[in-house]
């Protein structure tokens, strides 16, 4: 009987043990690691994409984040970026920061002049592209060791205060600059800013 008991209550504790550790394999597995909180990516192009934070905006969403910077070191940087509205209420885009930044412009390229924008209007369902040639964000002021590999953070600003931030990966010039853009690169700041309409 004392032999049959032992067998049993080993067999007991054996198989105790064995579910113990399948069940903390199951919670490993189902736990986010570093690399799935992460950041998202979109999966097509691999770029970084915005996360809604808790003040953003429902519904709206950004991807394909660049900054260009200017050829000569000091002079005013481009940040381009697709923002969409999929939610059912119109959304007007008032401002652009970036971080480390002393000011960041919204502008958009008609005839070879560039113009000032105060807002910009996303209807429900409408996609704008800020893109060269197209409307694009003048950067000025970036810390002198801002460079090509890096990434700054932009937070874009609505008419009712919501917020949404993301990440623009930062390139040298070359890689898509505005070619009005480019001109404007040899003036030194938001004070000078000859043949722009505002």
């Amino acid at each position: 009987m004392n032999m049959r008991h032992h067998i049993r209550a080993a067999a007991l504790v054996a198989g105790t043990a064995l579910a113990c550790l399948a069940l903390s394999g199951c919670e490993k597995a189902n736990t986010p690691t570093v690399e799935d909180s992460a950041a998202a990516h979109d999966s097509a192009s691999g770029n970084p994409v915005a996360v809604p934070g808790p003040d953003a905006k429902p519904g709206i969403s950004a991807r394909n984040g660049r900054l260009i910077l200017a050829p000569v070191a000091g002079n005013p940087a481009a940040a381009y970026f697709t923002v969409r509205n999929g939610g059912t209420k119109t959304a007007e885009l008032v401002s652009v920061h970036i971080d480390g930044a002393s000011q960041a412009m919204m502008h958009t390229t008609d005839g070879g002049t560039m113009k000032m924008l105060d807002e910009v209007k996303l209807d429900p369902g409408a996609e704008v592209s800020f893109a060269p040639g197209k409307m694009h964000v003048m950067v000025f002021g970036l810390p002198k060791d801002t460079k090509a590999g890096t990434s700054v953070e932009m937070t874009l600003t609505f008419s009712d205060g919501d917020k949404l931030s993301m990440p623009l990966r930062v390139q040298a010039m070359g890689s898509g600059m505005d070619p009005g853009m480019a001109e404007a690169t040899g003036m030194g700041g938001p004070g000078d800013m000859n043949g722009m309409h505002h």
